[in-house]
């Protein structure tokens, strides 16, 4: 079963994640079959870069984002859609 998961990268007490899709039961820090982003909590507001139409073709694959990823996953979609129009003058 795949799963679409947070793997830690970055310095001890500074980290960042990455979301990848990989194997249910491997390793947090094991191979994986696709990057499809970056997740920063260091930062504030917090930064996050996802490809979604990646994640909805895996997802549609049957993997299966964890708990954290979902929530990733919906602040992001939220982010995008919520930018701003330019006014023309």
């Amino acid at each position: 079963m795949l799963a679409i998961k947070l793997m830690r990268t970055g310095a001890k007490k500074k980290p960042s994640y990455r979301v990848v899709v990989k194997e249910k039961q491997s390793k947090r820090d094991g191979a994986y079959l696709e990057n499809l982003g970056t997740y920063n909590p260091t930062r504030n507001p917090a930064e996050i870069k996802l490809d979604l139409t990646r994640v909805t073709y895996w997802i549609e694959k049957g993997a299966q984002p964890t708990e954290t990823v979902n929530r990733i996953i919906k602040a992001s979609a939220k982010a995008q859609t919520a930018v701003p129009v330019e006014a023309q003058s």
